[in-house]
């Protein structure tokens, strides 16, 4: 764990009573092979005002909390890597997707 003395000339620390900090490793996920690909089905989306990640998790999956594995999918890691028109694939069904990975 860092010495928080060493760096007080230089920030702020807004709680210098945590000493419990935790960090979490990236996960890594493997790319699908392409007969994984085949064997998923694909739902077509076209992006538009007001999407989200979370809300078209919602929409085909009925849970929002699984934004990230259509991110994933689409190699686009936010929707900021996303332009208005692009077409984003949805793959279903989401437990054989959870599954490859």
């Amino acid at each position: 764990m860092a010495n928080p003395k060493r760096f007080s000339g230089r920030y702020k620390f807004v709680n210098e009573e945590a000493d419990d900090t935790r960090q979490y490793s990236t996960p890594s996920f493997k790319r699908l092979s392409a007969s994984q690909r085949r064997s998923l089905s694909e739902v077509k989306h076209i992006w538009k005002t007001g999407d989200r990640y979370y809300k078209l998790a919602a929409t085909y999956y009925g849970r929002p909390e699984l934004w990230w594995a259509i991110a994933l999918y689409n190699e686009k890691p936010t929707e900021a890597h996303i332009n208005f028109g692009n077409t984003i694939r949805v793959p279903v069904p989401i437990e054989t997707y959870l599954r490859y990975l």
